[in-house]
């Protein structure tokens, strides 16, 4: 593991959004849905390409809180333009699980 220095960590912009929509994304390598995620007055509604299919339905993902890295550049996925990351961690068979805020925090708030 390769250490870094705490300057180095508040570079990555980790925010909290709310899913607002979620909808297959079929063009797609593995699964993975597109998700539109707000991330507050400040930062807006983002779009993110996450490969949650295992767990998650698009129907149970809107209204629900992710934690997202905001400030990497677009990426091309296919025909979307990638605007963020959201965040999750892979379960013991390698599906992933997102990660979340357990309490109800307002949009874009910075994770320290």
């Amino acid at each position: 593991m390769e250490m870094i220095s705490f300057a180095d960590f508040l570079k990555v912009e980790l925010r909290v959004g709310r899913v607002v929509s979620a909808e297959p994304f079929p063009q797609a390598r593995k699964p993975a849905y597109i998700l539109h995620v707000d991330f507050g007055p400040e930062l807006g509604v983002r779009k993110s390409s996450a490969q949650i299919t295992v767990h998650y339905r698009p129907e149970d993902l809107v209204g629900r809180l992710v934690v997202g890295v905001v400030n990497l550049p677009p990426k091309q996925i296919g025909p979307l333009m990638s605007e963020c990351l959201v965040t999750g961690f892979h379960d013991a068979d390698g599906a992933v699980a997102l990660c979340v805020p357990d309490r109800d925090v307002p949009l874009g708030t910075r994770l320290l």
